[in-house]
């Protein structure tokens, strides 16, 4: 037992005095050490990945309604969204409107999806030994309401003005829809991709106001 004195005259006290404990140092298991290690890793790595994303983010151009294969995009047709990320995905910026704008979609663009420079051209919509033409018509002469890019049509020829033409049986020519526009209100102008062979014989009957237009099939 050790026996404590008086820090001030060195005389031995009676009380006991409790050895010092000594603390023992915890060791740090391997495993742990490794796990811990690895769990800063993964949150670094969460930070990064969070911090690209944030960048990535973006203004693109998105569908704002329905477009059929063949029209023109204006610019009420696109919406400006915001995006995060997006790899592997090439949308078209929302500061590139004006330069889409005019173009035709190669396919329905559908409501909601973000618009990529794939899916318009500026080409006209002809097929290989195609050309285009236009035919002036009164709108009571037009099979539809509205005829949109890529509607088939039948041009059959009419006797019009021609007695002689009367008896002569109707000629018929498959044409395509390119477009439809409206110059005044009782003018109607279509914008036909028609076989190269059939132009002379249309443009001769559309000048002579003998041509009849027929809708054969919706785009």
């Amino acid at each position: 037992m050790t026996v404590a004195t008086s820090p001030t005259t060195g005389v031995p006290l009676d009380a006991p005095i409790t050895p010092p404990r000594i603390v023992r140092q915890r060791r740090m298991r391997p495993g742990l050490l490794g796990l811990a290690v690895l769990l800063i890793a993964l949150g670094g790595l969460g930070s990064a990945f969070a911090i690209t994303s944030v960048r990535a983010t973006g203004s693109y151009l998105a569908v704002a309604r329905a477009v059929p294969v063949g029209t023109a995009l204006s610019a009420d047709d696109l919406v400006a969204v915001q995006v995060a990320g997006g790899q592997g995905l090439e949308p078209v910026a929302a500061d590139r409107l004006a330069e889409v704008v005019g173009k035709r979609a190669t396919v329905t663009l559908t409501p909601g999806t973000l618009l990529t420079m794939a899916q318009l051209t500026d080409k006209p919509l002809l097929g290989p030994g195609q050309q285009q033409i236009s035919v002036g018509l009164r709108p009571s002469e037009v099979p539809a309401k509205r005829l949109r890019p890529g509607d088939k049509v039948l041009l059959f020829s009419t006797a019009g003005t021609d007695t002689r033409a009367a008896a002569a049986p109707a000629t018929r020519f498959q044409a395509t829809v390119i477009d439809m526009a409206v110059p005044a209100s009782n003018s109607v102008v279509l914008y036909l991709a028609l076989a190269a062979k059939d132009v002379p014989a249309v443009v001769a009957l559309a000048t002579a106001d003998r041509v009849a237009v027929v809708l054969n099939a919706a785009a």
